[in-house]
């Protein structure tokens, strides 16, 4: 082997070094500088004491800890929806094991954003002795469900609430105008339709490729994941089990809304479609990655109430945030909790097996 030679091989561990690093940095590094990004931009201008004032002399909370009580149980639905999916696929975990992991996703997502998904994936594989690619798949399923529940829900409020929202953007000529001038540009129109012919063009050119073998095979196991649920036993009760979760995460946003008289005036003068505009703008902002959602949701939320603002004038920006915090941060309160329950009840499951093998 000459010089050169031994040089390239050298080279090689430094390179795949510095793509991990670059992976990490992405996967990580990104949600958190957009999730510090939106704090920084929702709190520069807001007035702690003010915010803290309009909390202890408005909040009643109640209903905060009635919300929280209904997110338990969401997550508990989560749990049994995602075991009729391991069961069709021979993996038959029980239900409380199966909380935990859920419980624990959500409290890992807090510090590394999407690592929660595999955390439960890797979690449950090895307590039950199952393949990770088998678990992994079921959770793509059950997230790629809640995305076409999401979609479901935004086409749902933009019908019963097209009125208000158009309204709104009429109110603020500059966004509608952007908006308008966007959605009938034909540039954006040729743009997807060249994107779509580059894709289709570049694998029927290349379909020995390596990396394009690898995304086709990625997408083929995300279909297989999503069509487990198709073919297996359950179907009813999972879907009864995806009502009453995404129920119950719509139950537990419109309790909350009753916390504050304000709030709770939106309600009552705009119905249950205010609250379900505000639900759905937060269920897509889950979509930014952020750790937990914190700083996209409290936007969203904002962004929610300000369209109902006009006719209730103690309803403020600094009102409205107030209120988006104070149900984030009690959220996020309770994810950390039952986090720190998961880890300690994980270490005595495992402790327990071990002193049985």
């Amino acid at each position: 082997m000459d010089k050169e030679e031994r040089n390239v091989d050298a080279a090689k561990p430094a390179a795949t070094g510095r793509h991990k690093a670059l992976n990490v940095l992405v996967k990580y590094g990104v949600p958190l500088v957009i999730s510090v990004g939106l704090c920084y931009l929702l709190f520069r201008r807001t007035d702690f004491d003010q915010m803290m004032d309009i909390i202890r002399s408005n909040c009643d909370f109640r209903w905060i800890l009635l919300a929280l009580v209904v997110s338990v149980f969401s997550h508990i639905l989560r749990a049994m929806r995602w075991g009729i999916q391991l069961r069709a696929l021979g993996v038959k975990p029980p239900l409380f094991i199966l909380i935990l992991s859920i419980f624990g996703t959500y409290a890992v997502n807090l510090v590394l954003p999407r690592l929660g998904e595999l955390w439960r994936s890797g979690y449950i594989a090895q307590r039950q002795k199952a393949p990770f690619t088998t678990v992994f798949g079921s959770m793509v399923a059950d997230r790629l469900a809640d995305t076409v529940t999401v979609l479901l829900l935004t086409a749902f409020a933009f019908v019963v609430a097209s009125g208000k929202l158009l309204s709104y953007l009429e109110q603020n000529m500059e966004s509608y105008d952007r908006m308008m001038a966007l959605a009938t540009s034909p540039w954006l129109w040729l743009s997807v339709v060249a994107v779509i012919a580059a894709v289709w063009w570049v694998f029927h050119r290349y379909p020995d490729n390596k990396v394009l073998e690898k995304i086709k095979g990625f997408g083929k196991g995300l279909w297989d994941g999503f069509a487990v649920i198709v073919k297996m036993k359950g179907k009813g009760r999972w879907l009864l089990y995806t009502c009453l979760m995404w129920g119950c995460y719509f139950f537990q946003l419109y309790v909350a809304f009753f916390s504050f008289p304000a709030t709770a005036d939106v309600v009552m003068r705009y119905g249950i479609t205010a609250v379900l505009v505000c639900f759905v703008l937060s269920s897509i902002s889950m979509g930014v990655p952020s750790n937990g959602g914190i700083g996209p949701w409290q936007w969203a939320i904002i962004f929610g109430l300000s369209m109902y603002s006009a006719g209730i004038p103690e309803l403020t920006k600094e009102y409205a945030t107030s209120f988006a915090n104070l149900v984030m941060g009690s959220q996020t309160l309770l994810l950390i909790v039952l986090g720190l329950f998961t880890f300690v009840a994980v270490a005595i499951d495992k402790k327990r097996h071990q002193n049985n093998a």
